[in-house]
């Protein structure tokens, strides 16, 4: 893998190891897991185990998934800076094969347009001239998640396409970079909120909207808890299948009667719990699209 691979680390308490590895199972299956808090000599000679093993951190894991040159790595861990924290899980993440001072450009060449339906987004740094009928949506997600090209992301932006009428209210849960209330509003939206647990993406988020002339209310909230008690058309949520379930029971009271729920960042094997979790809140789930192991939901109230 020398050469070819960046691996990323997440450090955390071993309480907390099977939320760690559902996040990041979300981005890859073939994760490579150090967790000693069960092991034991067992009749064997000390001498003949490993000195890390022997003198490991019974209360400290770590989690590694290796990401390919041609993939974009800032993707995965601003993935998972947001998503850890949503789910109160306090971790280190770490990056090995690349420099931490070199982030915030050398991802950038793995950031190209991207067409998704009559949207195509498009890096704020490239030039691009917009064909017949396109919408463009100009991104730098900076250091928050969100550029169109994840499959979490492609969901949403797909479905919201059907999904926004002209004048609707939108609340983005979760926004990171923005990008999906940003395309609602370039779809004809009308009032556009967007919340995020992590400060730096709202600013990111706030950025965005500013730089593709959309007028977008962007503020800090964990999952509903700061979101303003009103009532919305269309709710988006790419976030994770734990915090969807969560958060099922008390959406509802901000959608409006034939409101409709994006719910996305579900990895396929967890896609019928989700629905489950929703259904036994009376929401209903009435399409969905799968791309390449993820699940985005359409629910209606």
């Amino acid at each position: 893998m020398a050469g070819a691979w960046t691996k990323i680390t997440v450090t955390g308490k071993t309480r907390d190891l099977d939320e760690i590895v559902a996040v990041m199972s979300m981005l890859d299956n073939g994760l490579m897991i150090e967790d000693f808090s069960d092991f034991s000599l067992n009749g064997m000679y000390g001498e003949l185990v490993d000195d890390t093993i022997l003198n490991a951190d019974r209360e400290t894991v770590k989690v590694s998934l290796f990401v390919p040159e041609e993939r974009s790595f800032l993707e995965y861990t601003t993935f998972l800076e947001a998503r850890l924290p949503a789910l109160g899980i306090d971790a280190k993440i770490e990056v090995e094969g690349i420099n931490e001072e070199d982030w915030a450009e050398n991802w950038k060449q793995y950031y190209k347009p991207v067409p998704l339906g009559k949207i195509t987004v498009v890096p704020a740094w490239e030039k691009y001239e917009a064909k017949g009928g396109e919408v463009i949506v100009r991104m730098d997600p900076g250091m928050a998640f969100g550029t169109g090209s994840h499959e979490t992301t492609r969901g949403i932006i797909q479905m919201l396409e059907n999904c926004i009428t002209d004048g609707c209210t939108v609340l983005d849960v979760g926004c990171g970079s923005g990008i999906l209330a940003i395309c609602a509003a370039k779809y004809g939206a009308g009032l556009c909120r967007a919340y995020d647990i992590d400060p730096i993406a709202v600013e990111v988020a706030a950025e965005n909207a500013i730089e593709n002339g959309c007028d977008i209310e962007c503020a800090e909230s964990d999952l509903l808890a700061g979101v303003k008690a009103e009532q919305y058309d269309v709710i988006c949520a790419n976030i994770v299948a734990d915090i969807i379930i969560r958060m099922a029971p008390d959406v509802e009271a901000y959608m409006n009667d034939g409101a409709t729920l994006l719910a996305s960042g579900i990895i396929t094997e967890r896609a019928e719990e989700v629905i489950a979790a929703l259904d036994k809140c009376g929401l209903d789930v009435v399409d969905r699209i799968d791309d390449n192991g993820w699940c985005a939901l359409v629910i209606n109230k």
